[in-house]
């Protein structure tokens, strides 16, 4: 876990060099691991969105490295996809990419991650964090399916069949791993003294 200190320190003026290379270090980390997650991905056939592990990730980024690194990582993992590297589900990148059905899903990461890190603040607190995750979920669906909207010229009652209904249940799942996830690195970094 990033301490808190190291959260809101490590991009002011005056911050060491080991802070800002540790928060580098996770940013580059969490950029990578949405890439995994991307390559985990279930076609649906009822949908043109697959179902991925990237929020997971993005909901991580938020709530252990704060508002800022927690968007620059998926902002680093928007620019490795549309500079070409295969990070987006199934493989794909470039530009066009973003652009298709799952365009606002990916544009999404970088607020949702900021804002999951914004509401769950630094001191690990369980209803903070909990709102934070539904908060960053929230935005992902309504991005999402917001841009599918325009792409596909759906009506709301189609548009929630294929762009939220097939993953609520998911964004379920994975908004508890990261709250347990979360509890309990912020368990194990308090009783280590950092934080």
């Amino acid at each position: 876990m990033i301490d808190s200190h190291t959260k809101a320190s490590c991009f002011t003026p005056g911050a060491t060099a080991g802070r800002l290379l540790t928060m580098l270090l996770a940013v580059t980390l969490f950029a990578l691991l949405t890439a995994l997650g991307a390559h985990v991905a279930v076609p649906l056939g009822i949908t043109p969105v697959p179902m991925t592990l990237q929020t997971l990730f993005v909901l991580l980024a938020g709530a252990l490295l704060g508002p800022v690194a927690g968007a620059t990582s998926q902002l680093l993992y928007l620019g490795l996809g549309v500079a070409g590297v295969p990070v987006f589900a199934m493989g794909a990148a470039g530009l066009p990419w973003i652009f298709g059905p799952t365009g606002g899903y990916l544009m999404a990461f970088p607020l949702a991650a900021a804002l999951v890190g914004w509401i769950s603040g630094s001191d690990g607190r369980a209803l903070r964090t909990a709102i934070a995750l539904v908060v960053g979920s929230s935005v992902i669906f309504v991005m999402g399916a917001g841009w599918l909207a325009v792409v596909t010229d759906l009506g709301p009652g189609a548009l929630f069949a294929v762009g939220v209904q097939p993953f609520l249940v998911g964004a379920v799942v994975k908004a508890a791993v990261c709250f347990a996830a979360t509890r309990r690195i912020v368990a194990k970094g308090r009783r280590q003294g950092v934080g």
